[in-house]
């Protein structure tokens, strides 16, 4: 519960406070936060406005209105500027679609938005979460579970998540989800690059931008994890080029293999390349760009 509200009254609605706005509830919710915001947003009608402290960039609304969800995000999305402040507090993401305005935002749906509902790539979606459950979170969760070993089920889950997101997305296993819980440099690397974009919501502005310029705390961390980032995917967007045709014969003869988001995107992009309307460097600096989201936001 919060601690706004007068005398016997019971409110999970945080007070807002002077200069530190509603900062006060939300720490001591901390420890239950899914619950927490839940219970806002049932007593507030399903939409509320957050306000944080008057020097960081912490006011958002929230909203789990499906009918205001669709309007913003769909029906009425080009009203809803993100602004060139929020390019910059998000720009470990490149210019994918979580990025975009406008004109980038609806080509870049109209171009995924098909791969996405394509019926291989659903069917690819199946296979991939059955086969990492079956074959690497149940196996771990057995283990710990005969021999008594304590797991992190949040890091447990987060593997299991990245593995998936990067099967579907690139096509590549980084088998991070095993009985041993392998540590996996990438992601640690995303993990990094969470913290220090979570952390540019807490800190005024001229904080952050401050260390980006000096190279220090967060900011130094999240300027490395967006090298290991770029590194990991040019790789792999270099050997699928290399391999694109091996792995459509693949697609056609095996159950679901070849199908991830990349090879398609590939695919559409080659079309785009033997028409002439754009070159090898600009293919592959798009993908990079575009495909960096997904395995941040997964």
């Amino acid at each position: 519960m919060g601690i706004g509200g007068g005398e016997g009254e019971k409110t999970s609605i945080p007070f807002n406070w002077p200069v530190i706005g509603m900062m006060p509830d939300l720490f001591l919710n901390v420890h239950r936060t899914q619950d927490y915001i839940t219970e806002i947003l049932q007593e507030s009608g399903g939409t509320f406005e957050f306000k944080g402290p008057w020097f960081a960039n912490m006011d958002m609304l929230v909203t789990s209105d499906s009918a205001n969800v669709n309007y913003i995000l769909s029906k009425n999305f080009s009203n809803f500027q993100k602004g060139p402040e929020f390019e910059k507090m998000f720009d470990i993401l490149g210019e994918g679609i979580f990025n975009a305005e406008c004109e980038s935002w609806d080509s870049q749906r109209k171009t995924i938005m098909p791969l996405i509902n394509h019926q291989g790539f659903q069917k690819f979606v199946g296979i991939t979460s059955w086969n990492k459950l079956e074959k690497g979170l149940i196996p771990v969760l057995e283990h710990a579970a005969k021999s008594g070993m304590e797991v992190d089920l949040q890091q447990l889950f987060a593997k299991f998540t990245f593995d998936t997101t990067c099967i579907l997305v690139l096509g590549h296993d980084p088998a991070s989800l095993g009985i041993d819980l392998p540590e996996s440099p990438l992601g640690n690397t995303l993990a990094d690059a969470e913290e220090a974009v979570f952390y540019r919501h807490v800190v005024p502005r001229t904080c952050w931008k401050i260390q980006r310029w000096l190279q220090i705390g967060a900011e130094k961390k999240l300027t490395k994890a967006r090298e290991n980032l770029h590194q990991f995917l040019a790789t792999n967007i270099s050997s699928k080029s290399e391999n694109l045709e091996d792995i459509n014969q693949t697609a056609i003869l095996q159950d679901g293999g070849g199908l991830d988001l990349l090879a398609r995107y590939m695919k559409a992009a080659r079309v785009l390349k033997e028409e002439n309307r754009t070159s090898d460097n600009s293919v592959s600096k798009n993908l990079e760009r575009r495909f960096t989201h997904f395995n941040l936001c997964g």
